[in-house]
């Protein structure tokens, strides 16, 4: 939930696990995005935010910019951008601050980057394996104690030595409580899954501490279509509650997101004190033709007030051959509302060209570019829902009204 250094702040591969399986968040990632002062007028969304990006993260600091980075179709390097605005990520210069090695550790899959700022130093968490063994998958650190990411050195602190040496991914860190917790994906030997959620108090950055808990299992039906997968945890604390949000089936139109609740006063490590959707929270979407929409975070509007769901999807069903081959997952963002009993609304994956609300500086930004010539977002929104069924037409009323709104 990127609101800086506290909760909110957080990517869904995979899980091709072609076998190898048969071996087997400090400033809140989450963090929590920092209110920005100045702020005003309305401004659309243009979706997708930045194409070719998967499993994105975006972290809202306290410097007023937005720093965003995922996953590249390459698998090769983490990438760095950064804008005032969330729309401005869109065209904003793009740089590596890292290139996997040519053999060993650290050498093949880099996966889901997510970004943190903790105790005055920038961190990055990410997935890779070995050159020579490309699905020992597991998670790693660098650091930058140069106030700006995009100077200074990144060093390598190591891997994160979990309890077991078993494929893991998709690490986010967030502090709740004064506690430093990290969030993350992984097979846990003796279950017949690929991975599920765990949760573990950190003593740095880089260093667990204490139990490593399991907090959710691939169990339900909707969670275990092509492979059993629970990956990619984002966290956000509203209402009294903490919400940790995660990705769950196959990386092709079946992926979608889940939800764990816990109260914001219970003991977080604790299983017991979390409860599961029982079906998905946010799912394809055939009217809006967005499939596949999954591995998000959460970060906040320039206003430093208004929740906002960042994810990525694809724009059609089929996919030819192994979906992680598949560079066309694109970073979206889109409203997150809430419900009167105070939990997540996620809605539906909005439309291309749709818009969405979003609050901007008085200073403004560079006009969204038009999705057609000649047609409004509004128009094409409409038009996207008028080819759907009266089922999905009723699906997708509450996300065209912001379009409406925005073109009248």
């Amino acid at each position: 939930m990127s609101r800086d250094d506290d909760l909110p702040e957080h990517p869904g591969r995979r899980l091709m696990l072609k076998g190898a399986l048969a071996a087997g968040a400090l400033a809140m990632a989450p963090s929590i995005a920092q209110a920005a002062p100045g702020r005003s007028a309305a401004a659309p969304y243009v979706n997708p935010l930045v194409r070719n990006r998967a499993d994105p993260h975006i972290h809202r600091h306290a410097d007023g910019h937005y720093y965003f980075t995922a996953t590249v179709p390459e698998y090769d390097r983490i990438i760095l951008r950064r804008s005032r605005t969330l729309t401005g990520l869109s065209t904003a210069a793009e740089s590596v601050i890292w290139t996997r090695h040519a053999t060993g550790p650290m050498g093949a899959h880099i996966w889901a980057p997510e970004i943190h700022r903790i105790g005055g130093k920038w961190y990055v968490y990410f997935a890779s394996a070995p050159a020579e063994s490309v699905w020992d998958i597991r998670i790693w650190v660098l650091e930058n104690a140069d106030p700006d990411p995009f100077r200074g050195s990144w060093t390598e602190r190591g891997q994160i030595r979990t309890a077991w040496e078993t494929f893991s991914l998709d690490a986010t860190t967030f502090t709740h409580r004064g506690a430093r917790y990290l969030a993350w994906a992984q097979h846990e030997p003796g279950l017949d899954n690929n991975t599920g959620i765990f949760l573990s108090r950190m003593a740095n950055p880089w260093t667990l501490t204490g139990p490593q808990v399991r907090l959710s299992t691939p169990e339900l039906d909707w969670e275990c279509v092509g492979y059993k997968v629970n990956e990619g945890p984002s966290v956000i604390a509203r209402n009294g509650r903490v919400f940790m949000s995660y990705s769950a089936s196959a990386t092709d139109w079946h992926y979608c997101l889940g939800l764990l609740t816990a109260d914001a006063g219970s003991d977080l490590m604790n299983p017991a004190s979390w409860s599961k959707s029982p079906t998905p929270v946010f799912t394809s979407n055939d009217t809006t033709k967005q499939y596949g929409p999954g591995h998000n975070c959460f970060t906040v509007a320039e206003d430093g007030r208004s929740d906002v769901l960042v994810y990525h999807a694809r724009q059609y069903k089929e996919i030819t051959g192994d979906p992680l081959n598949d560079p066309n997952r694109h970073t979206r963002v889109q409203k997150l509302r809430w419900k009167p009993d105070g939990t997540p609304d996620f809605g539906i994956p909005v439309a291309d060209t749709a818009t969405d609300t979003a609050v901007h500086t008085t200073e403004g930004t560079a006009p969204a570019p038009a999705a057609a010539a000649g047609t409004t977002p509004a128009a094409a929104a409409a038009a996207a829902a008028a080819a759907g069924t009266a089922t999905d037409r009723a699906a997708t009323a509450s996300a065209l009204i912001d379009t409406v709104k925005e073109s009248a």
